[in-house]
C-alpha cells in the first residue's frame, strides 16, 4: 500500500515598499514585502495567509520585528 500526500505552499509577492529604520547588522535599507501564502492539499487551496516580511537590501537577511 502506498500513501501519496500532495500538499504544498506557494508565496506570491503582492508589493514592496521601503520601511523605516535601518538593518541592525549592516546598516542597510529595510524593505517591507507584502506576501500571500497559499496552502493546498491535492491541488485544492485550503488556506490563504496574507502577511508582511522585512528584508535588508544590502545583506539580504530576513528581519524580525518585535512589537510589544
Amino acid at each position: 500500500m502506498r500513501l501519496l500526500v500532495v500538499c504544498g505552499k506557494q508565496e506570491t509577492v503582492l508589493g514592496k515598499q521601503r520601511a523605516s529604520g535601518a538593518c541592525p547588522y549592516c546598516g542597510g535599507i529595510v524593505q517591507a514585502v507584502d506576501v500571500e501564502s497559499r496552502y493546498s492539499f491535492c491541488f485544492v487551496p485550503l488556506w490563504f495567509n496574507p502577511g508582511r516580511k522585512y528584508f535588508c537590501t544590502r545583506c539580504t537577511r530576513r528581519l524580525v520585528v518585535c512589537q510589544g
